[in-house]
């Protein structure tokens, strides 16, 4: 017998809903963050670090840590973790800083 999380506490949850990341499709729950839906998916990391590259995603999921900072339509720096992923969502992996423009 399988057993989901909502399956344990009797959730209901709304029709799922599309948002991309990286231009792929992605299905997101309503009441879920970004994050959890990246989770979903099986995506572990959207951002790599300013230093050397090194990938990171989520780490603490109550936004203290900033690891799981993305891209989200466009706005670097959001912690995807916080925000309730929305219909038509575009999630793109954030490389450093997340503002090439500035050169720092």
């Amino acid at each position: 017998m399988v057993r989901t999380p909502a399956d344990l506490v009797g959730a209901e949850p709304g029709r799922p809903f599309p948002i991309t990341f990286d231009g792929r499709p992605v299905t997101a729950l309503p009441g879920q963050s970004v994050a959890a839906a990246l989770w979903g998916a099986g995506i572990l990391s959207w951002r790599t670090t300013r230093n050397g590259g090194r990938p990171r995603g989520a780490f603490c999921g109550i936004g203290q840590c900033y690891d799981c900072l993305a891209t989200i339509n466009g706005e670097p720096n959001r912690r995807a973790c916080l925000i309730p992923a929305a219909p038509g969502d575009a999630i793109t992996t954030q490389e450093g800083h997340g503002r090439a423009a500035l050169g720092v």
